[in-house]
């Protein structure tokens, strides 16, 4: 095995788990090495799809790896080479942010030591513009109105790992914007079946790895890929694999749903012309349906009814034996239909209770269903669950392969 040599991070979300799970899944484990919140990778940073991904906040070039892992080091690291650099950018107002992670610092005492900096950097003939920080590391709304990714300006990240600390240049910044306009500008939504989130909708498309799933024709060419989604809901699954090129089938069995998805799907055509792919969009039980040709699985099944704080026990039991019996009957109809191969990327319901997270009982008996579950190396299923705090519902994420027979 070649020696792992890392030429980026990536800066992952609220739960690093999903993010490392993706990327696994897309760029393989052995291009991983995990850090606190982060993850290093030998891919450089512009190899790497940063669009497609929906549990990384930011993707930076690793620029070098400093000695000592205090914000001291660092900052004397800083004050000494960043003036040497700025004699070979263009003339002008340099615009400079930093973003710290895992260094015992305060943001009072960092934004004084960035002034400090600031002076240096002045001193040096270089007219300069310091973002300050809220917090220690600059969120993505910060990153992009600062335009920090922009030509004369940086962001430079510090991450700390035990006693040495990664100097990297962000390159890639989450587009919140972008999500936002996605989800909440989209025509119809409805909060009682649940809005998945279009990051989400982005993680299970990735963890499905839709290229792998998907067959090579006689002549070697790899065959369209084609996203079926069985509980299309609004349809946020289908329009996150459109915007990747992918075609999908999208079914529902509310009639209310499937036109609700056929508007939003429309909608996303106004808003994105040139997408060019296939779509098909039908009322249809996912327990009983015959599903034309699909590459790969990918959908949030039935959630059970929103809860606004967790019921009795008894009544707890009732939604739970309810959702468990849909998505069995669900699994048992696809389970004849799955090719080797082919992966099935569902978001479940898992319930937060006083004693953890309670769970579907069909989890523990996968294999008489005709499954088997994928482990990651770099994130352990049990971390695999989407959540909020003060959710009573939370979204555990379950990648099905085809058991061998």
């Amino acid at each position: 095995m070649s020696e792992f040599t890392p030429k980026s991070i990536c800066i992952l979300g609220r739960q690093p788990a999903l993010g490392l799970a993706e990327l696994e899944s897309l760029y393989g484990a052995e291009h991983i090495k995990t850090l606190p919140g982060a993850a290093l990778m030998d891919i450089p940073a512009e190899e790497i799809n940063f669009k497609r991904l929906g549990g990384t906040l930011k993707v930076a070039r690793l620029l070098n790896i400093l000695p000592g892992g205090s914000w001291r080091s660092a900052y004397d690291y800083l004050a000494d080479s960043i003036p040497k650099h700025l004699q070979h950018m263009p003339a002008g107002t340099f615009t400079l942010g930093i973003s710290v992670y895992g260094m015992d610092v305060k943001p009072k005492k960092l934004s004084a030591d960035l002034l400090s900096l600031k002076k240096i950097i002045k001193a040096s003939g270089r007219s300069v513009r310091i973002v300050p920080n809220k917090e220690l590391a600059l969120n993505s709304a910060q990153v992009l109105h600062n335009k920090l990714t922009h030509r004369g300006a940086w962001e430079l990240l510090l991450v700390r790992s035990g006693g040495q600390t990664y100097l990297a240049q962000t390159l890639f910044v989450q587009d919140i914007e972008a999500y936002a306009g996605r989800d909440q500008a989209r025509p119809k939504r409805d909060a009682r079946v649940g809005m998945l989130p279009p990051k989400l909708g982005q993680i299970l498309i990735n963890l499905a790895a839709p290229e792998k799933s998907s067959p090579k024709r006689s002549d070697g060419k790899r065959r369209p890929i084609r996203i079926l989604d069985p509980f299309c809901g609004t349809g946020v699954i289908l329009q996150e694999a459109l915007l990747v090129g992918y075609h999908v089938i999208g079914t529902d069995i509310d009639p209310r749903m499937v036109d609700y998805a056929k508007a939003n799907i429309r909608w996303l055509f106004r808003k994105y012309p040139t997408l060019a792919t296939q779509v098909v969009i039908e009322v249809a039980d996912a327990t009983a349906h015959q599903w034309p040709r699909f590459s790969c699985v990918v959908s949030e099944v039935y959630l059970g009814r929103p809860l606004k704080s967790l019921p009795e026990p008894a009544a707890l039991k009732a939604i739970v034996s309810d959702v468990n019996t849909i998505t069995k009957k669900f699994l048992q109809n696809l389970a004849p239909q799955l090719k080797k191969g082919q992966t099935v990327a569902l978001a479940v319901p898992a319930w937060k209770s006083q004693n953890g997270f309670m769970h579907l009982p069909l989890l523990d008996n996968l294999t008489p269903l005709g499954y088997t579950r994928r482990s990651f190396v770099h994130a352990k299923n049990d971390e695999l669950v989407y959540f909020r705090e003060g959710q009573i519902v939370a979204r555990e994420l379950l990648i099905l392969e085809k058991a061998d027979r």
